[in-house]
């Protein structure tokens, strides 16, 4: 294991994240069916697809937890060699938590520093206070005592990001952060993600926010079990490409520009009537992913 001191240099120079040719298969269904980009560091990249797309898998690839072929590089080393130097950050889902397990803020935050303990995972005093300054960072120094799964939503999602600052990660990976979120909280965690990049850390976060990707995201990345789209966020959210991402057909995708460039700011056709609707992005009729959710063609008239 390369020490820090040696790795530091090279991130000025190489990309946080390169992958080539990524394949992940559940059984007979292929998640992923050979994912290439990368992405530098200071840049934050939002993933963006419909449900089934591959989003949550191109994270969990990365981050080690699901089965992949092709190459992953995190700052020049293999993705397994990162995550033991704890280069790599996780923000997971909130269904992918057990938060009736009896673990407090301040335990959840400490795991972060494990990689940095011996044997026995018996906290310095450096761990404490890498802990207490990731917390302040983060905004939820009261909190260090409380049960994790006594949090809301958004205090939870600030922990997990609290956990990857005191690990010293510099690839942050993100699976929808705003899901469950509300708006103050998601405010928050814009900012804390901004201040990140800022820092030069690389952030990828898989999202259905398309209305907040220009202010959350440098770059975004339209996903189908393999990349169709990589660039600006302005261009990614053409509808052209949208639907390229949603499987839209070119006549479905010319409908679309009038909604999208008519002044609503959402993705799809609108429903002729309530419930008619299915948003692209999570599948669910009618709120679909809220009051800015996008909207496939299923209206009477697409029959």
């Amino acid at each position: 294991m390369r020490r820090r001191s040696e790795i530091e240099p090279r991130r000025r120079t190489e990309a946080a994240l390169s992958v080539e040719g990524l394949r992940v298969s559940y059984g007979p269904v292929k998640a992923l069916t050979g994912v290439t980009f990368s992405l530098r560091p200071g840049r934050v990249c939002g993933v963006v697809g419909m449900n089934g797309s591959g989003k949550s898998t191109l994270i969990k690839a990365v981050v080690g937890t699901v089965r992949s072929t092709g190459d992953v590089s995190v700052y020049g080393e293999s993705a397994r060699s990162a995550r033991k130097d704890g280069l790599v950050g996780y923000v997971p889902q909130n269904e992918g938590v057990d938060w009736d397990f009896p673990l407090s803020v301040a335990d959840v935050v400490m795991m972060g520093r494990y990689g940095r303990m011996g044997w026995t995972r018996r906290p310095r005093p450096d761990d404490v206070e890498a802990v207490d300054r990731a917390l302040d960072m983060v905004g939820v120094p009261e909190l260090r005592d409380r049960q994790i799964g006594a949090l809301s939503g958004g205090q939870r999602k600030r922990v997990f990001i609290a956990r990857a600052i005191a690990q010293g990660a510099r690839l942050l990976l993100m699976d929808e952060p705003f899901a469950g979120v509300d708006k103050p909280s998601e405010g928050a965690i814009v900012s804390l993600v901004r201040n990140l990049a800022a820092g030069g850390a690389a952030v990828l976060v898989a999202t259905h926010d398309l209305d907040g990707m220009s202010e959350l995201c440098d770059e975004a990345l339209l996903l189908l079990r393999e990349v169709v789209f990589q660039g600006d966020v302005e261009d990614a959210l053409r509808p052209e490409n949208l639907g390229r991402a949603f499987g839209v057909s070119a006549n479905g995708a010319a409908a679309l520009d009038v909604w999208f460039n008519g002044g609503s700011g959402r993705f799809g056709q609108r429903p002729a009537r309530k419930g008619e609707g299915r948003c692209l992005i999570c599948g669910r009729l009618s709120g679909g992913c809220g009051p800015t959710s996008s909207w496939s063609a299923e209206s009477s008239s697409q029959r």
